[in-house]
Formats: structure tokens, sequence, C-alpha cells
């Protein structure tokens, strides 16, 4: 348990993991993997709100709420977690999506062509297809 322990830490020494993350990482005797996780929370190491903080300052200014939700489910984070970062993932996706438009295109598109792909980088970046038309799908396309 102790070796197990150990390699616990040390992933988490590089970065934050979720609960499931980890188990799976460390996947041994199951019953063992449980015991560290719950030691490792009981004292600090191991944490899904800090995971979910962490994420959420490293993806909200680059992708959309669909993504980020995505990318914290395939995580393992409960939903309760995920119900409290909704509010501060849709106070940012606004202004997430102006910016890494601005950045990639940074002008309205001149035909349809343009505008189709402009929404399918924005798209594949988990905005809503409702958030882009706001933002370019007022044009005269």
């Amino acid at each position: 348990m102790n070796e197990l322990k150990a390699r616990a830490l040390r992933f988490l020494a590089r970065r934050e993991y979720s609960k499931a993350e980890l188990r799976s990482r460390l996947s041994e005797g199951e019953g063992e993997a449980d015991e560290v996780l719950a030691e490792l929370e009981k004292e600090g190491w191991l944490s899904d709100a800090r995971f979910v903080d962490q994420l959420l300052d490293a993806r909200l200014g680059r992708y959309g709420r669909e993504h980020v939700l995505h990318e914290l489910r395939s995580k393992g984070i409960g939903e309760e977690l995920i119900s409290a970062a909704l509010p501060r993932i849709m106070e940012a996706e606004r202004e997430a999506l102006r910016s890494v438009w601005e950045k990639k295109f940074g002008k309205l598109p001149a035909d349809r062509k343009e505008m189709g792909k402009q929404v399918r980088f924005l798209q594949s970046r988990g905005f809503s297809l409702e958030e882009i038309l706001q933002l370019i799908g007022n044009s005269k396309t």
C-alpha cells in the first residue's frame, strides 16, 4: 500500500488528477487503490473540486461550454461539481468565443463558404451554434 501511495503522489506531483482518473492510473488491487485514494483525499492531496478549478482555468479562454463539459465528464467528475462549475463556464463562454474568433479570423465572413469554415472551426472548439450565429451570423452574407 505504501508503494501504491508513493506512485499516486508521484502522479499528483506532476499535475492535478480527478479521483476516477487517478484510480484508473493506479488500477492495481481495486480495494487497495480505493483505500489509498480515500487517504489522499483526507490528507488534502487529492481533490476533484481543485481538479475542476484547474481544468477550468486552463480551458475556459480557449474552448466552449460543450468541450469543457465533455472533458469534465470524461475525467469522471460528478454532476454535482459540474453543476457548481456551470455558472463560471457560462459566464466565460461568450468572452472566449469572441476571443477565439478574433484570434483565428478577425473579420466577418465574406461569403457562405467562409461562414461555414468559421462556424465549423468554432463548433469544433465546443461553442454552441446559437452563440456562434449571434456573433458572426448577423453579417450580410
